[in-house]
């Protein structure tokens, strides 16, 4: 069964627009937080909260994940450009509700560093992440941005492993002509 053009378009936009919404929540939890941290924290020693499972301490990073490349920010910056365009254009085929919200927390994390890199010291393509949130027993801090580009890896994991492709289908149904979407988050018509 051929789906109505109309209704193809009518989920895409759906899909879309929850993609961006949960992008730009995540983009103004980081920036929030980040500016808050940065009001507070600096010249001050780490705050632990409940009894030491979180620790606010600020570091500044010019790397990539773990402080690895501190000296390749610009590098890293292009990169993560090509990120997120890659996103946006893969995006138009997305009909799964758990990969829209997976899209969208890759996206907003990946926006939220990228925004640091581009317009915090010491100059654009060469600024710093801001990253402030440390666990027990884990060598590096970072930040909400991080935490939602975890949370995309490991739902895509997940999805993946689950044979959810991103129009909604498994390969099982794609031979079908009528497949039907299988996570029960079908975007709606």
């Amino acid at each position: 069964m051929i789906a109505d053009p109309a209704q193809l378009r009518a989920r895409r936009i759906w899909a879309l627009t929850v993609m961006f919404c949960v992008a730009g929540a995540v983009l103004a939890a980081d920036a929030i937080s980040k500016a808050q941290v940065l009001g507070k924290l600096p010249g001050h020693p780490p705050v632990r909260l409940l009894h030491g499972l979180v620790t606010l301490d600020l570091t500044l990073n010019a790397g990539a994940a773990f402080g690895v490349a501190t000296s390749y920010t610009a590098v890293i910056a292009l990169i993560v450009c090509g990120v997120i365009v890659s996103i946006i254009r893969t995006a138009r085929r997305l009909r799964s509700l758990a990969w829209t919200i997976a899209f969208g927390l890759l996206l907003g994390g990946a926006m939220g560093n990228l925004g640091d890199r581009l317009f915090r010291a010491p100059g654009p393509l060469r600024g710093r992440v801001v990253d402030w949130i440390n666990l027990p027993h884990l060598p590096w801090t970072f930040n909400l941005a991080d935490a939602s580009i975890t949370c995309a890896a490991v739902l895509i994991a997940v999805l993946a492993l689950r044979g959810v492709r991103i129009d909604g289908t498994s390969p099982a149904h794609a031979a079908d002509s009528d497949a039907r979407p299988v996570d029960r988050g079908e975007c709606p018509s």
